[in-house]
């Protein structure tokens, strides 16, 4: 019987397992996959998150890159970060440095399926004999724990904002020190420098299409891929594996009726998602484990919900307004050119979400 199970062993996950034991709390991770576990991502880490990750003793190696820049044909618009610099991290060098720490601590990782989830006033008991206080739900933008409470709130197949991402790397020295993010009609490519030799191109798009169909929306940005070879398998597992050169996951916008079902509590994608736009998913899903735990010393799950409501707000605030103006009809092509025209703005938003 531990004091919390953290149901998945993504990044969010093990980083709560890491807040809980920092906490004195008994934890343990259960987990069916084998580490490192890879993801379609777009593998920036705000500034927010590297300092978080780096409280936990994570310092996952990678190229720093020191804001945004906003790119539409000819226009471009850019912001540096006043605090703190942000770092493109492969999402399996990610995974392995929050799985080293996790092994570390000494906090054990149960290799199997949560399956069904029972709870009475006292405890949480899922998977084979698996019990505990409380149990965190990390298990991912689709949850099965998140569908098995009822808490799931379906979106419409039909919605405007209905929304997909797709990864593949390229083995090509970066060429800015910024992330760059390129915007055509209903697409955007973000490109992330992950080391030295070796950029990330991830897709948002709306279509069921293959990435180097959509990829020729952006005809200079394939220029500046030019030839480059794309990059399968970033680790020997994967290749054993037989992983593919394109990462997909979505649909993206999830939402939860709520955080928290009696002893459980729902973190990360798991709790509710709205897109990709901002690149904040690491560092809210981070701040969320850190309240989760709060709430879990406090014996009080109820709180966790307001906690949760709170430390992601401003990220469900501006990527539901980015969204809004890229699905408004004329309004995606004002983007780029208001955020030239109102620099300071843009730069305050930038920071914003590099908090």
């Amino acid at each position: 019987m531990f004091d919390l199970l953290v149901a998945g062993g993504g990044p969010v996950g093990l980083a709560t397992a890491l807040y809980a034991e920092r906490a004195d709390l008994s934890v343990a991770v259960v987990e069916p996959r084998v580490q490192p576990v890879d993801k379609a991502c777009g593998e920036g880490l705000m500034p927010g998150a590297v300092a978080a990750l780096s409280h936990l003793g994570v310092e996952p190696p990678g190229r720093a890159f020191y804001g945004i820049r906003y790119i539409d044909g000819v226009d471009a618009a850019e912001a540096l970060f006043r605090a703190g610099v942000g770092r493109g991290v492969r999402r399996t060098t990610l995974q392995s440095c929050l799985a080293a720490a996790v092994a570390e601590r000494g906090i054990p990782v149960v290799q199997q399926h949560v399956g069904q989830v029972e709870q009475d006033g006292a405890s949480v008991r899922c998977g084979d004999g698996l019990g505990a206080r409380y149990l965190a739900a990390a298990d991912g933008l689709h949850s099965p724990i998140r569908r098995l409470l009822g808490l799931e709130v379906s979106v419409s197949a039909h919605a405007p904002d209905r929304r997909f991402g797709l990864r593949r790397h390229y083995a090509v020295a970066p060429w800015t020190d910024l992330v760059e993010v390129h915007w055509a009609n209903g697409l955007e490519a973000y490109v992330t420098p992950v080391d030295d030799e070796c950029v990330g191109v991830a897709l948002l798009t709306g279509r069921r299409a293959p990435f180097e169909e959509q990829l020729r929306a952006f005809p200079a940005l394939r220029d500046r891929l030019g030839s480059a070879d794309r990059v399968t398998a970033p680790s020997q597992v994967e290749a054993a594996e037989g992983e593919t050169a394109v990462k997909g996951a979505g649909p993206l916008r999830q939402r939860s009726r709520a955080r928290v079902a009696g002893r459980v509590l729902l973190v990360g994608d798991a709790a509710g998602y709205v897109d990709a736009l901002t690149g904040e998913g690491i560092a809210v899903g981070m701040a969320s484990a850190r309240a989760l735990v709060d709430a879990v010393v406090a014996g009080d799950p109820a709180s966790y919900e307001r906690s949760w409501l709170r430390v992601s707000r401003r990220y469900r605030w501006l990527t539901e307004s980015l969204l809004w103006a890229r699905n408004g009809s004329g309004r995606q092509s004002l983007i780029v050119p208001t955020a030239q025209r109102l620099p300071r703005v843009f730069a305050s938003a930038v920071n914003q979400l590099a908090r």
